[in-house]
């Protein structure tokens, strides 16, 4: 989600100042100390006078962040979906290229994606990467979309993965693309999303009868 604030948490009858961060699958708080709440771990979320207080096995946080408190209870409550990170909305035109769970393809066809054939232009591409040569086809799919569009490549995460982050920027850069987001794709995969810049897109005009 990637939303920080400045503020005060109060925990095991401390109160400690620092900085709180709302991350996809966790919450993390780095100040004084440092307490990492797993989203799938908290028991109970009540936002109340300014106040969000997480309920986990560790004890209760609670969190002064004033307006913003009943904006995070909401999100954690109702985290965005995957392919709402992705940004895939209804009617969009997808392509596919390297291999993906049946769940994500089972994930776009209930939003009612359309998967394309053929050299269709499309508004978003999923390149799925497993080793970092496969990084050399970013070109060509980033050719197959619209100007418009974006170019999500997923690859493994982890120190240990074949594919290192800095290997998929340079790729996307060297196709003369920009990199704007990073989602945590799965567990074990993360994505990159790539666009053309403004001063690169050509969008046709439309033509007036």
């Amino acid at each position: 989600m990637g939303h920080e604030l400045e503020c005060r948490m109060r925990y095991q009858r401390r109160t400690l100042a620092g900085k709180v961060y709302l991350e996809t699958d966790h919450v993390v708080f780095r100040g004084e100390e440092r307490l990492k709440i797993l989203l799938k771990d908290i028991t109970a979320v009540k936002a109340s006078a300014g106040v969000l207080s997480l309920e986990f096995p560790g004890g209760t946080a609670a969190f002064e962040l004033g307006k913003s408190a009943e904006k995070w209870q909401e999100k954690i409550l109702h985290p965005p979906s995957r392919l709402d990170k992705l940004g895939v909305k209804p009617g969009v035109m997808v392509r596919l290229s390297g291999e993906f769970e049946a769940l994500f393809l089972e994930e776009l066809s209930s939003r009612g994606a359309a998967i394309a054939g053929g050299r269709s232009k499309t508004d978003l591409v999923f390149f799925a990467a497993g080793t970092s040569s496969d990084l050399r086809k970013v070109r060509g799919l980033a050719a197959g979309m619209q100007p418009d569009g974006a170019i999500w490549v997923v690859y493994p995460k982890g120190v240990t993965a074949a594919i290192r982050e800095i290997d998929v920027l340079d790729a996307g850069r060297a196709a003369g693309l920009k990199d704007v987001k990073v989602a945590a794709f799965s567990t074990t995969h993360t994505a990159l999303k790539f666009v053309l810049p403004l001063e690169k897109r050509q969008v046709p005009a439309k033509q007036v009868p």
